[in-house]
């Protein structure tokens, strides 16, 4: 039987955001690269070169996601080894003096939209006295960051640990513990809310959550079954969220009540 949490982490893309699948190849981040090498590659080969890194970036994703403790890869290294390796030197150096900025261009996606029932979710949980913290792999963490202040969620979360800015990966335990840390809140007593199981649900597991909650996205149905991984709810979006965290405050209460 799940017990109240004292505090929530939550993965970003799947569990805060709908994050719809986008063009490898940006136009606009064609553009953007062509203006900044000054015509020493192709737009057609940046645009293949974008696309082919785009699979080869999330072929190593999946592949060191199998190791023991994966981290993730500083932004001059991404375009260096998945995007620009056979580029001419003054055009691998352009990008790399702009890593960080074209980082936040691949990852930002106008399309993302915050999912349902998320901010009654999360609204509620703060005015329990929850603490929020954010736990997520990316590419880019500022451009997260930007759309929930956007979105009007950002002042919501006492702390987010993004991949690119912390260091590990999930399932990395320590991306989680870090936010544990982060909010003051013993990981033992905070529920993980995630929408894969070999990264998230492996993560929470990994790092002692008091729970592991499972939030389906797209990306939940494409994912291989893990034959050692159960975890302990399964829920659609955020309106599954609050009805779980009410079914639990109010067993809780109803026994404490009894008492």
């Amino acid at each position: 039987m799940l017990r109240p949490p004292r505090a929530l982490l939550l993965d970003f893309g799947g569990v805060l955001v709908d994050a719809p699948p986008q063009p490898p190849a940006p136009p606009e981040l064609v553009h953007r690269l062509a203006q900044l090498v000054t015509g020493a590659v192709s737009d057609e080969q940046i645009a293949a070169d974008l696309s082919e890194g785009f699979r080869a970036y999330a072929l190593w994703r999946d592949d060191i996601g199998k190791s023991a403790d994966p981290v993730e890869l500083p932004h001059a290294q991404v375009w260096a080894d998945f995007v620009t390796r056979t580029w001419p030197q003054h055009a691998r150096d352009a990008v790399e003096r702009e890593a960080t900025p074209l980082a936040y261009a691949w990852t930002w996606r106008d399309e993302w939209q915050v999912r349902p029932g998320i901010p009654e979710a999360l609204h509620a949980a703060t005015d329990a006295g929850l603490p929020l913290a954010i736990v997520s792999n990316t590419l880019c963490g500022a451009a997260h960051r930007d759309f929930l202040t956007s979105s009007g969620l950002a002042d919501l979360f006492a702390a987010d640990l993004y991949s690119d800015e912390a260091g590990p990966r999930k399932p990395n335990p320590q991306l989680a513990l870090l936010a544990a840390d982060a909010i003051g809140i013993p990981i033992g007593e905070c529920w993980f809310v995630g929408d894969t199981v070999h990264r998230d649900i492996a993560c929470a597991r990994r790092a002692g959550a008091q729970a592991a909650i499972l939030m389906r996205s797209p990306r939940t149905d494409r994912e291989p079954p893990h034959p050692d991984l159960t975890p302990d709810a399964r829920i659609e979006d955020g309106h599954g969220l609050l009805a779980l965290l009410r079914q639990v405050w109010d067993t809780a209460g109803r026994s404490s009540a009894s008492m």
